[in-house]
């Protein structure tokens, strides 16, 4: 089964071009070591809940939106062996294109795949 590295972020709305553009940038990278699919959403209906929500779990404000990204992997030792490589070619890739996000509140965690149908 697969690996899963999934990201919740807050994006400036009146950002999301840069974001896109950012997220263009850097999909490659992962692509060129390993990644089978990297995943950019845009937060269309995210409802507020009433005890917690994504909005929440990035601390975003009215002026944001919350985005949902994942990178699928063939496999937790290829995403392992790759992440030190794409934060290296990262450093070069993003130098001129700094994120359009506040990256202390990102939420993001790698998961194993039990399901895929």
């Amino acid at each position: 089964m697969t690996y899963v590295d999934g990201f919740i972020i807050a994006v400036p709305t009146a950002r999301k071009e840069d974001y896109i553009a950012h997220a263009a940038l850097a999909a490659p990278a992962f692509r060129r070591h390993g990644a089978l699919r990297v995943v950019e959403t845009w937060g269309d209906d995210v409802p507020a809940g009433k005890v917690t929500d994504f909005q929440r779990s990035v601390q975003a404000t009215d002026e944001e939106t919350v985005c949902f990204s994942w990178i699928e992997w063939p496999d937790k030792a290829t995403r392992d062996a790759a992440m030190p490589k794409v934060f290296e070619e990262m450093e070069t890739l993003m130098k001129d294109h700094p994120m359009p996000f506040d990256g202390q509140r990102m939420v993001y965690g790698g998961f194993q795949s039990v399901l895929d149908d």
